[in-house]
C-alpha cells in the first residue's frame, strides 16, 4: 500500500484527540506508523487511551520525538496558540525538529494559516494544510476527503502519512489553498442544506413529499450532496447524527465571510447564507447537529 511507504517517517504525532483526531491517529497506526498524541481535555485523552492510542505528558515532549505531526483543532485561533504560545518563540513549534513534517487538518482561516508559515519555516517545519471532509467516521477508516496546500516538494514528501488518512487527495496549491478550498466546499454545503430545505419544503406545500421526489431529483440536475447523501441517511430519517456541529458550520460560514470581505467581493447571495446561518443560533443550539438547519423556514 502506498500508505506503507514509510520515506523517513517512523514516528507520527497528533494533536487534538476529539472524535477526528482520534480516527485519524488510529488509521495512521493501521498504516505502519508509530503513533502518540496529545489533547489538553482529559477526557479526551482518556478515550484515545482506551483506543489503544499512546499519549505524551506534554505537547513539548510529542514535538520532541516525531518525525511528523498532525494538528485536529477547533479553529484558526487554538492553532495559533498551539504553535506558539503567547509569541512566535514558544508552544509546539518551539519543539519540533527541523525537517520535520506539520499537518494541519484543521478547517482554518487561510490568511491565518499564511501568517503562521514562515515562523515554521524559519524553524526548518515543512507546513502542509490538509483540512478534511468526511466525518468521524472517514477519520477512522482512513477514507477522508483532502484538500491540500504547501510546497509541492513538502506534499510529495508526506504522501505517505497523507495517503494513511485520505482516500481522495486534492493538492490545490500553496501554503493556505488548502484552508481555502475547505471554506469554499462547506460553504457550498452550507447553502444546499438551505435551498434544498426551502425547495423541499415547497414541494409539499404543494402535496409532494420528499420521499416521493428526492429520488427523481437526485437522477436529476437539481442533484447534490446534500440530497444525495445529507437527506437520505441525516434529515428524512430523523437520526441528524453526522458529527458534525451547528456550532462548527458557523464557524466556517462566518470564515467565508471574512474570507470574501479579505478579497474585497461582495457576493448578495453568500452575504444572505451568512445571515441564515448567524440567525440560526438564536433557535439551534450549537452542540446541534448541521443538518438541523433545514429545520427552518
Amino acid at each position: 500500500m502506498e500508505s506503507k511507504k514509510m520515506t523517513s517517517f517512523k514516528t507520527a504525532g497528533v494533536v487534538g484527540l476529539g472524535n477526528m483526531g482520534r480516527g485519524m491517529a488510529l488509521s495512521l497506526t493501521r498504516a505502519g506508523f508509530n503513533v502518540v498524541g496529545f489533547d489538553s481535555s482529559a477526557g479526551a485523552t482518556a478515550a484515545a487511551v482506551e483506543a489503544g492510542i499512546a499519549v505524551t505528558a506534554s505537547m513539548a515532549e510529542l514535538g520532541q520525538h516525531c518525525d511528523a505531526i498532525v494538528l485536529s483543532l477547533p479553529n484558526s485561533a487554538i492553532v495559533k496558540s498551539v504553535l506558539f504560545g503567547d509569541d512566535t518563540k514558544g508552544g509546539l513549534a518551539a519543539a519540533i525538529r527541523a525537517g520535520a513534517v506539520l499537518i494541519d487538518t484543521t478547517t482554518a482561516d487561510p490568511k491565518s494559516t499564511r501568517n503562521n508559515a514562515p515562523a515554521l519555516a524559519e524553524r526548518g517545519i515543512k507546513f502542509i494544510d490538509a483540512p478534511v471532509s468526511g466525518g468521524a467516521a472517514g477519520a477512522l477508516k482512513g477514507e477522508l476527503t483532502m484538500f491540500i496546500g504547501g510546497n509541492a516538494a513538502d506534499v510529495e514528501l508526506a504522501t505517505p502519512l497523507l495517503a494513511a488518512l485520505g482516500t481522495k487527495r486534492f493538492y490545490i496549491g500553496e501554503v493556505g489553498a488548502g484552508h481555502t478550498a475547505k471554506l469554499i466546499n462547506n460553504l457550498m454545503v452550507a447553502s444546499h442544506l438551505l435551498v434544498a430545505s426551502e425547495a423541499f419544503h415547497l414541494s409539499e406545500a404543494a402535496g409532494v413529499p420528499i420521499a416521493q421526489i428526492i429520488e427523481a431529483i437526485n437522477a436529476g440536475s437539481g442533484r447534490s450532496g446534500v440530497t444525495q447523501y445529507n437527506y437520505p441517511s441525516r434529515i428524512m430519517n430523523d437520526a441528524f447524527n453526522s458529527g458534525f456541529t451547528m456550532q462548527l458550520m458557523r464557524k466556517d460560514v462566518n470564515l467565508a465571510i471574512e474570507l470574501m470581505n479579505q478579497v474585497g467581493v461582495d457576493l448578495p447571495v453568500v452575504r444572505e447564507v451568512g445571515t441564515r446561518w448567524k440567525n440560526s443560533a438564536d433557535t439551534l443550539a450549537d452542540g446541534e447537529d448541521f443538518n438541523r438547519i433545514t429545520q427552518l423556514h
